[in-house]
Parts: structure tokens; sequence; C-alpha cells
């Protein structure tokens, strides 16, 4: 199954952040994912990683779904929620965050 890990910064104090996003990707994908790991860290980093083996790849793969200095901030919730489904649900329909940002 699918692992996520959440690395986020304690100086920082986004402990929280990175649980809030950890408790909507596991309320929308729900045994979907095997694990979401909370990852204490320092020097700003806010970095979120996927780890699984799709079914066309043989390899577990490891990829990047955001990291907050190269992606200028935070992720919205709905903005993620897509980035994991296109890799580990593709068909999955998530509703209300299906629907293009406002921005």
């Amino acid at each position: 199954l699918p692992r996520v890990a959440i690395t986020y910064c304690t100086q920082c104090r986004w402990m929280l952040r990175a649980g809030y996003f950890a408790q909507e990707l596991l309320s929308t994908f729900g045994t979907s994912i095997g694990e979401i790991a909370l990852i204490p860290a320092t020097g700003g980093i806010f970095t979120v990683y996927l780890t699984h083996q799709s079914e066309a790849a043989s390899e577990v793969q490891q990829i990047l779904l955001w990291d907050r200095k190269a992606e200028g901030g935070f992720p919205e919730t709905k903005i993620l929620k897509q980035r994991l489904r296109n890799h580990i649900e593709p068909d999955k329909k998530l509703g209300h965050s299906d629907t293009p940002s406002s921005k």
C-alpha cells in the first residue's frame, strides 16, 4: 500500500498543519493509503512524498507531491488530494476537490 511522508519544520511550528493534511488525506483515501508519517525536521522544510509501487511499474517509486520552498507556499488541500489521487487512484472522483482552483 502507498505511504505518504509529510516532513515539517518544528521550529516553524508546522506540526498542526502537517497533521491537518494527514487527516484530510486519510479522510479522502481511507484504506487506499497504508500509512501517513509525520516527520519532524528543521530549516523551514515542508515536503510531502509518496512512496508506492504502481501497477505499471515493477519498482517502488518515491514521488515528490509538494515542496513548500519550490512551490512558494503550502498546498491547497484539494491540490494535494488531486496530486495523490493521480498516482494511487487515477479514476477516483474527488467531488468538489476536482473543480478548478479559483486562482
